[in-house]
């Protein structure tokens, strides 16, 4: 195989160890948002398994955890309001009877 064609085919993962997301210690709860917001993204998207490194059970607790938190409103539905906003419209500048002599 060629050197040009290996450099493709290597792993997506990134090569320097981190810690793992969830701790033995750490109890998935939604009272405990400082360990509920590492899983949620800028939007306020709920991230999914393979961006959070988590196992099958661990992401359904995180999911129920998230929810529970966003229905008792100690965490918003939506982090980033302002890309919501309506823009302002802007003004017609061809239609019927604005022809120019």
């Amino acid at each position: 195989m060629d050197k040009s064609k290996r450099r493709f085919l290597k792993s997506k993962r990134s090569s320097h160890s981190r810690l793992p997301p969830i701790q033995s210690g750490d109890r998935i709860d939604y009272r405990n948002m400082s360990l509920i917001s590492r899983f949620i993204s800028e939007q306020g998207k709920i991230l999914s398994r393979r961006v959070n490194r988590l196992n099958l059970k661990q992401q359904r607790l995180i999911t129920i955890a998230i929810k529970q938190a966003r229905i008792l409103s100690s965490l918003p539905f939506l982090s980033n309001e302002k890309q919501f906003e309506r823009a302002k419209p802007a003004p017609r500048t061809s239609g019927f009877g604005t022809r120019k002599k």
